[in-house]
């Protein structure tokens, strides 16, 4: 028998009006999404996407609906081998296991959006999916870019689609070479700032402060880090890795593989949007995944269990 891995999304696949249809047929998923302050709840379903695309927003928004979605799995009987989410979705994963309250996870995740968002300010930067190029030869490329500024590899996300990010020369720079080196294109991306990147070093020391003062749970089953794409090991403190985690770059591609090498057959994306199940299908098209975006999603995976 095959295992179950659920993957929370991360910032990117939000969208006006995101969560209203659960909140209001789930009193599960309505007990996390009564976490946020009334103006978030406000934003999420009847706020411009503009609103929504702030980092402040978005990021306590995914949360909620992420935690709240996973609250409703959990009283059917749901229950995953091992988890994972895509930057601000580790912190939903971690508590989906245990490690935090969802009241801890919500104020963690404040504290993060607006540390993240502090040290986005003043910084001018470029975001770019680069797509049908492998990692030896883009690294390659932003190695010979720097020569214009600092541009490094922000996610690794599946086959054949890294995000890279960095000084506006430098990104240029490296998407024209990755164009030369074979790329099939690179996409700008609508971002706030230079996530998952040494920029964000100010962000890291701000968690890092915070962490001190927090008590970590047991974990219920193993989740993979996106600074390692691996479980914790022996030693690991989860405080270090989330720390590095939002100054360094996000490991999916590895993590989704090495989910699938411990058995993993089936996997459950959580959150707005498709994206983690499309990284799925282009890492190992064997495994089959579902992705839980409307109530209608939610209701036809129920029967399922």
């Amino acid at each position: 028998m095959g295992k179950t891995a659920v993957l929370f999304a991360g910032q990117g696949s939000q969208f006006p009006g995101m969560g209203k249809d659960f909140y209001e047929q789930y009193p599960e998923f309505r007990a996390v999404f009564d976490l946020l302050p009334e103006e978030q709840r406000e934003i999420a379903f009847s706020g411009s996407k503009e609103q929504l695309q702030e980092t402040v927003n978005t990021q306590p928004i995914l949360l909620a609906f992420g935690l709240g979605l996973y609250g409703v799995l959990k009283a059917n009987g749901f229950r995953p081998d091992m988890a994972a989410g895509l930057s601000l979705g580790e912190y939903s994963a971690l508590t989906a296991a245990g490690v935090f309250t969802p009241e801890q996870a919500v104020s963690l995740i404040h504290c993060r959006a607006e540390a993240m968002a502090k040290a986005s300010e003043g910084v001018e930067t470029e975001m770019s999916a680069v797509l049908g190029l492998d990692r030896d030869k883009l690294e390659a490329c932003l190695q010979q870019a720097r020569s214009k500024g600092n541009v490094e590899a922000a996610n690794f996300n599946c086959p054949g689609q890294i995000v890279i990010s960095g000084e506006h020369d430098a990104v240029e720079e490296a998407e024209r070479l990755a164009a030369e080196a074979g790329a099939r294109k690179c996409m700008r991306l609508p971002v706030s700032g230079p996530f998952h990147t040494s920029y964000m070093k100010p962000a890291g020391d701000v968690l890092a402060e915070r962490f001190k003062s927090e008590t970590f749970g047991e974990m219920a089953f193993p989740v993979y880090f996106n600074c390692t794409g691996k479980p914790a090991e022996e030693g690991d403190s989860i405080a270090d890795l989330l720390v590095r985690q939002v100054q360094s770059s996000v490991y999916m591609e590895d993590t989704i593989r090495n989910m699938i090498a411990a058995g993993v057959d089936h996997v459950v994306e959580i959150g707005p949007g498709k994206s983690l199940a499309g990284f799925v299908k282009r890492t190992d098209r064997s495994v089959k995944s579902v992705s839980l975006t409307t109530a209608d999603d939610l209701k036809a995976y129920l029967e399922t269990l």
